[in-house]
């Protein structure tokens, strides 16, 4: 990682801090974290659970700030990252480091201070994993990271349950596999649409390092995992029949559309690529999962 400092051409403002800590990502975090805070059996009171909801935000915001502190010379390689605030230039390394730092040791200490502590401290490994594991341990060095480094982003589910229940049990351990298992197929999609740029920036993505079909049939097997995975609930007596459905439904047309990843190999026009449909589906499919889930359990 490079370790110069730019001065920045234009002052940075709060149109800049807001991206550093990736509102995208951060929407996700949220809306998982929450369901997982819904579907718990204990109803947290209103004012804790926005503050624990509001921590998980903070430190999902202090990780995306600290992934791009550190890979602000890969962001500045690739065209999809390159107007991100410090690879454009916009505002120096220290500022970002320290924001990042700052937001999070506070979003911990909320969490546990008026949550509980051991939400505190799963919220506290959540941003760990996600800066050290994944971002200056994996992503630079295999073409695994994005793999490994999914549990980041599976976090938010055990720790919405864990700040309402202080403990953890089957149901939040499975939507973290889902998460956990969900993230190649969708990130995999997303990395043979912007091979290339990935290899810009020299991130060893599998479509990068391995190629496309040894990506589409991995993605396949990831899929068929993921689905197991997101019906479980349902025999296991976890979740009613109107999340079985759901996942069922929706678990099938994600494995067949991964199928259909793995069968057109041709080129095709940009708008039907398939890993372009997977990947927008995708990003709908983990949601209706949680939400199906939330509904779910208010109909108990």
């Amino acid at each position: 990682m490079t370790t110069t400092t730019l001065s920045p051409s234009i002052p940075a403002d709060w149109r800049d801090f807001l991206a550093l800590t990736k509102p995208r990502v951060m929407r996700s975090v949220v809306f998982t974290g929450l369901c997982g805070m819904l579907v718990a059996p204990v109803a947290l009171p209103p004012a804790i659970a926005f503050t624990a909801i509001l921590a998980i935000a903070l430190a999902a915001g202090a990780a995306g700030t600290l992934n791009q502190w550190y890979e602000s010379d890969i962001d500045a390689l690739m065209k999809r990252t390159a107007k991100r605030p410090l690879a454009a230039g916009r505002m120096d390394r220290d500022s970002a480091l320290h924001f990042g730092v700052g937001v999070g040791v506070f979003s911990v200490l909320l969490m546990g201070l008026v949550v509980n502590l051991i939400a505190a401290a799963f919220l506290a490994v959540s941003i760990l994993f996600y800066v050290v594991i994944y971002t200056i341990g994996l992503k630079r060095y295999t073409p695994q990271n994005i793999v490994i480094g999914g549990a980041a982003g599976a976090f938010p589910p055990m720790i919405g349950w864990v700040a309402a229940t202080g403990s953890l049990s089957l149901l939040p351990i499975l939507m973290f596999s889902l998460i956990f298992l969900w993230t190649p197929p969708h990130s995999w999609a997303l990395a043979l649409l912007i091979r290339d740029d990935y290899a810009k920036g020299g991130v060893p993505m599998m479509p990068v390092v391995a190629g496309a079909r040894t990506t589409r049939w991995q993605m396949l097997g990831y899929a068929v995992a993921m689905a197991v995975v997101a019906i479980a609930p349902w025999p296991l007596g976890l979740a009613g029949g109107f999340y079985g459905v759901v996942a069922s439904i929706a678990s099938a047309v994600f494995v067949g559309l991964t199928v259909w990843v793995v069968a057109v190999a041709a080129p095709t026009p940009a708008t039907m690529k398939p890993e372009r449909v997977l990947f927008v589906y995708s990003i709908g499919y983990i949601l209706a999962m949680f939400a199906a889930l939330v509904v779910d359990r208010w109909m108990v």
